[in-house]
């Protein structure tokens, strides 16, 4: 078996996420990569060999002999480098979120479609045990039929992560509903089996708005974690513009009936996402996301307080970027280029997640209107469900 040769758009950050597909006579190599940066271009050649191809322009790296490439830069630029790779005649595993517009996600659809190509979305959080955990759970009938359910994110790395660079600027990201909450988004839906039909929201800009310390616009902001950023009104260097919402909050009426709800908050002294789903027969509830120690609790008794659960499904650490999900994705991204088949992730519904926060954003920024979510094309939907 010939390796997939593979390429990577965006090779920093984000793109750290392919080594895990440079398996050399096992499969797949990387063998060229994209950065603007040429000290990460250095970094990738003493990573995948010295004889890859390495370009500070996506269209030279399109120009070599792939098979596939990752698409791993900035959000503003998934829409055009994806297309880009399309037109190429490249399977693509293109980063959430999918664009920064719902008509930019329709835009890669459409063409994946026209040209009759593989196009998988970088979802992970479908490959984490916790989660895998609750949807079996819930498939095998463990809280009856799905009826609420909602998510709180304590993003507490939030000023290092999302307000020192282009993530603080709306013109660039659209907001943190789009970035930040896509996964949360596409995890509500898939545990409730069902999209957003309606949504509204409440947010603001309530604590790194009034800190002046901003870096200059020519310095590329450092988004690195540093834990003696405490309170957060003593962060500095924030990003230049930063119009972005730091506190959200968003309610959705999916197509199924479920009413869920999201909350995010990038000022918090912890990090880490905690879903409740309630169905007609019980509740569970996940502590931890794939740390030591992570557990999912059921509860399907009536009692007053029980802080313990009727039941406890302990979660074993995995190995491997947030908590395992990387190499497992990266593995069905390599499975379903050379051969297709059933995959986790799945591109309509990463379309809905954008489309969801996008009207969420929408939402808040005009008075928490109620907006409706625009519905893809059917017969759309109904080719990457049967591709």
């Amino acid at each position: 078996m010939d390796d997939l040769r593979i390429g990577v758009i965006g090779s920093g950050g984000r793109g750290g996420v392919a080594r895990h597909a440079h398996q050399p006579e096992k499969g797949a190599r990387i063998v060229a990569c994209c950065s603007i940066v040429e000290a990460q271009l250095e970094k990738n050649r003493e990573t995948y060999g010295n004889d890859i191809f390495t370009t500070a322009d996506y269209r030279e790296l399109l120009n070599q002999e792939l098979d596939a490439v990752f698409v791993t830069t900035p959000d503003f630029l998934h829409e055009g480098h994806a297309m880009a790779a399309l037109d190429a005649g490249l399977a693509v595993y293109l980063e959430k979120p999918m664009a920064i517009t719902i008509a930019g996600c329709d835009r890669i659809l459409e063409n994946a479609r026209k040209r009759n190509l593989r196009l998988y979305l970088g979802h992970n959080m479908r490959h984490m045990a916790f989660v895998l955990k609750m949807k079996q759970l819930i498939d095998e009938g463990a809280i009856g039929e799905v009826k609420t359910a909602w998510c709180r994110h304590f993003v507490g790395n939030g000023g290092d992560f999302y307000f020192k660079d282009w993530h603080a600027d709306r013109r660039l990201s659209t907001g943190l509903l789009l970035q930040k909450a896509a996964h949360d988004i596409d995890v509500l839906h898939w545990l409730c089996g069902s999209y957003t039909q309606r949504v509204n929201a409440m947010g603001a800009l309530s604590v790194y708005g009034d800190i002046t310390d901003r870096h200059s616009p020519e310095e590329r902001g450092d988004a690195s974690v540093n834990k003696d950023h405490w309170p957060p009104l003593s962060q500095k260097q924030l990003n230049p513009v930063v119009d972005v919402e730091d506190v959200s909050m968003i309610q959705m009426a999916l197509n199924n009936g479920v009413l869920a709800s999201y909350q995010q908050c990038h000022f918090t002294p912890d990090y880490w996402r905690n879903y409740t789903i309630i169905g007609t027969e019980g509740r569970i509830e996940n502590f931890g996301t794939g740390e030591n120690g992570t557990h999912i609790k059921l509860w399907n008794r009536r009692v007053s307080w029980n802080p313990d659960g009727d039941a406890v499904f302990d979660m074993d650490k995995e190995a491997g970027g947030h908590g395992g999900a990387d190499p497992k994705i990266v593995a069905e991204f390599l499975r379903f280029v050379r051969s297709g088949g059933p995959i986790n992730t799945s591109p309509v519904a990463a379309r809905y997640s954008v489309a969801t926060g996008c009207q969420a954003t929408e939402s808040l920024r005009n008075g928490g209107v109620p907006l409706d979510v625009p519905q893809l094309d059917p017969e759309l939907e109904a080719y990457f469900a049967s591709a």
